[in-house]
């Protein structure tokens, strides 16, 4: 199963510093700009969620078809989102991101 995933490091002044796309299936133009899309739309529910709540892990924040958006929130209002398509392992996947920042 060919798939790909969007990972992006957000700054609290909502300024990507870091981004990448990731997977098996082969780049096309049109799925990076969906990515991208689908990461701006879901900036807001993130800004709303991240000050009602005191989880860190966000799951599922945002569903575009069959994509989901995940992001997991830092102290420091730092986020790391990633949209994919299978949301199995999510937090596995961001955690490492997470520790290598408070380092």
């Amino acid at each position: 199963m060919a798939s790909t995933a969007c990972f992006v490091i957000v700054s609290k002044n909502d300024i990507p510093i870091y981004e990448a796309e990731v997977g098996t299936a082969p780049r096309k133009e049109e799925v990076a700009y969906q990515h991208q899309f689908i990461l701006h739309a879901a900036l807001d529910i993130v800004q709303d969620l991240a000050w009602t709540t005191s989880a860190m892990f966000l799951k599922s924040v945002d569903r575009f078809n069959d994509l989901v958006v995940s992001v997991y929130v830092t102290a420091g209002h730092i986020l790391f989102i990633l949209v994919s398509k299978l949301c199995l392992y999510i937090m596995l996947l961001l955690w490492p991101c997470y520790y290598a920042c408070i380092l």
